[in-house]
């Protein structure tokens, strides 16, 4: 038998009243819309209303969870008035062209010029792994993460090499032999000097780097070079596309990321930007890379300003050529030697004519035992008239002299 069914009541939700001020409605829709239209609006809707001293209250039906403010309501009204009698106007704003600064260019022409050396760009996350912070940047305090994605993701990045060397694995992974991958983005250093701004975070630092990453062949096979692997210099060549016309310096030094042997800081002028060299062996090691890929580093803002071109004419003369070669200590850097000429050239109205000073030659002697270790440089002089004469042997042997004399400032002499 079946007995009586107990009444059973469902309570419905109680939906507070909204308010709709019609100032306010026809200043959003931009349209004077009659009060009569909007109580038409309500009421095709089937909204419980009051209307006065210019605010409707409505009490939305039970189903309508979507009407809970005042826009909703005005948004309600804009529909049913009907949008296609809402006027099209156009913004009041004036639009103005800026000039771009010849003397500057934008990250997108470091983009594309990264893109026409062969390198693909890379978008990785801000946030990265602990321990590459340690590994890549010697850094045991990075700023951590309070609420992280992941677990491995918990702390901010201040170097870019890290999120590069891991693409590399993922594209090794898959049997990729030759990999050039960069990317433009910030990095994030503690620094309680920064306050906080509209695009500033109190406490930290966020500037923009540019870090490109060189793996395999330095060429795509052919049958014109025989194949090699790419190496310092490829990527150091990269590099000073990428700056030119500004020139760089490279100075050996150490990094935690790179080969102790096989590793150079950056400079612009007196200012350190960034580093270039092999990644570190114990770093390929522990990501089982066959070999060491070729890594840098720089500063974004640095590569930004570029000197404006200067107009010099075309000599009507013949330039002079002159080799020249000096003996120095095994140690000595290059960059010593092509300082001293430069800071020469300032001074010393001999080297006026001075057009180009570059380095053809290194010698080293194998069986330099009982001497101290040296090394031979042989240097390309060329020298071209600045006025409308040409140039006399004796000028041409003065500026020699004057370069040599530089060259002897620093250590150097003359190879017998």
């Amino acid at each position: 038998t079946v007995g009586p069914v107990a009444d059973v009541q469902t309570a419905l939700p109680t939906r507070a009243p909204v308010k709709m001020r019609v100032d306010r409605c026809r200043k959003v829709v931009g349209v004077e819309i009659p009060v009569e239209s909007m109580e038409t609006s309500f009421k095709r809707l089937g909204f419980d209303f009051t209307y006065e001293d210019g605010v409707f209250t409505v009490v939305p039906p039970s189903f309508r969870f979507d009407i809970e403010i005042e826009e909703d309501l005005i948004e309600e009204v804009a529909r049913l008035y009907g949008l296609e009698k809402l006027p099209d106007r156009p913004p009041l704003a004036r639009s103005a062209m800026k000039p771009s600064r010849e003397e500057r260019r934008d990250q997108h022409a470091l983009r594309r010029e990264m893109a026409e050396l062969g390198y693909q760009e890379l978008i990785n996350f801000s946030f990265v792994p602990e321990d590459w912070e340690r590994v890549f940047a010697g850094n045991d305090s990075p700023i951590r993460l309070l609420n992280p994605i992941a677990s491995q993701l918990s702390v901010m990045r201040t170097q870019l090499i890290g999120g590069l060397v891991d693409i590399l694995k993922y594209n090794l992974n898959r049997r990729a032999e030759r990999v050039r991958v960069f990317e433009l983005g910030r990095v994030f250093f503690p620094d309680t000097s920064i306050e906080e701004g509209p695009w500033t975070v109190k406490g930290v630092r966020q500037p923009q780097h540019i870090a490109g990453l060189a793996y395999g062949d330095a060429d795509d096979k052919q049958w014109g070079k025989p194949a090699r692997r790419v190496d310092f210099y490829d990527v150091k060549g990269d590099l000073e596309r990428l700056a030119a016309p500004m020139k760089l310096c490279f100075v050996k030094e150490a990094f935690p990321a790179l080969h102790p042997g096989r590793s150079a800081a950056v400079y612009l002028g007196s200012k350190r930007i960034g580093f270039i060299g092999e990644l570190h062996p114990k770093a390929a090691q522990a990501y089982e890379l066959p070999h060491a890929p070729v890594v840098f580093e720089v500063e974004v803002p640095a590569l930004l300003d570029r000197p404006l071109p200067n107009y010099v004419p075309v000599s009507k003369f013949q330039s002079v050529t002159r080799d020249l070669a000096v003996v120095v200590p095994a140690e000595m850097e290059v960059e010593k030697l092509f300082d001293a000429v430069a800071a020469a050239k300032k001074k010393d109205l001999r080297l006026a004519p001075l057009a180009n000073f570059k380095l053809f030659d290194l010698y080293r002697p194998q069986d330099a035992v009982d001497t101290v270790a040296e090394k031979s440089l042989a240097f390309a002089i060329e020298l071209s008239s600045r006025t409308e004469e040409a140039l006399t042997d004796e000028q041409a042997d003065g500026a020699v002299r004057a370069i040599l004399e530089a060259l002897e400032g620093v250590g150097a002499h003359l190879r017998a």
